[in-house]
């Protein structure tokens, strides 16, 4: 199963890339409501990892970050997602507070897999939100990755 996860990850990680990689080329004209939903893929991905294996002072889930920065954070969200692969149990439990100060329990596979899903859907909506304003959008379907 931590193969399987490495591979979403790589997936996530790629596909998080080729997107700033079009914002960056295009990014006069990249609506603010992408910019501000790819800074929350990106940070929610930190605040998760930090979660399971704290490391640093995460962000605010909304926080905008300034697009140039935004490769470099996903390349340490990835790196940082391999290594609690690989130091971790997937079945260990994580006790975390939320934003809004309640505290709850989930596996590491679970909040992995949340990443994942979160992070996918936000780019759905990037996709959208791109197609609304005249762009193209990113292809980001996992088969066309595995393709």
């Amino acid at each position: 199963m931590k193969i399987y996860f490495k591979e979403l990850f790589a997936y996530n990680h790629y596909t998080n890339k080729q997107l700033w990689e079009a914002m960056m080329k295009d990014s006069e004209s990249i609506p603010e409501k992408s910019l501000k939903l790819f800074s929350h893929i990106l940070n929610a991905h930190q605040i998760w990892n930090n979660r399971i294996d704290p490391k640093i002072i995460p962000v605010g889930v909304w926080e905008r970050r300034q697009l140039v920065l935004e490769k470099e954070i996903d390349t340490q969200n990835y790196i940082l997602s391999l290594l609690i692969l690989d130091n971790y149990r997937l079945n260990s439990d994580v006790k975390y507070t939320n934003s809004k100060g309640e505290t709850f329990t989930n596996t590491v596979q679970d909040i992995l897999f949340h990443v994942i899903n979160h992070s996918t859907y936000h780019r759905g909506q990037i996709a959208m939100d791109f197609r609304a304003n005249g762009l193209t959008p990113l292809s980001s379907d996992y088969i066309f990755y595995k393709r």
